[in-house]
């Protein structure tokens, strides 16, 4: 399978954050690629945030492309992240993410 952006969408207030973001979905649950649920690209505009909120059916992996935010852990502890990192939210637990720069924070989403 080769696919270009298969559906975009701004949010705002994504999951009781403040701001927007941009989510690009590659891959979506409904393309039935077996323990995948999505694949996306995720804009998050400066001075905007993803809520602080769980996974109780599945897992989430954050790799940052471009940008530099907070990552909310399980604890609720901010951890500073930049390009290059990535974030690992196993099911049942907790996360969000802050961007308080001027600039965009780019990353990939994987939900499994």
């Amino acid at each position: 399978m080769i696919r270009n952006t298969q559906e975009t969408a701004v949010i705002e207030n994504a999951h009781g954050g403040i701001g927007s973001i941009e989510i690009h979905k590659k891959i979506m649950k409904e393309d039935h690629v077996e323990g995948l649920s999505l694949f996306a690209k995720v804009v998050v505009s400066p001075h905007s945030t993803i809520g602080y909120h769980q996974h109780t059916d599945d897992a989430e992996a954050y790799y940052i492309l471009k940008g530099e935010g907070n990552f909310l852990d399980h604890n609720k502890e901010r951890v500073p992240v930049k390009a290059g990192d990535i974030c690992l939210i196993k099911k049942g637990q907790s996360h969000g993410l802050e961007n308080l720069t001027d600039d965009v924070l780019e990353m990939i989403a994987v939900v499994y």
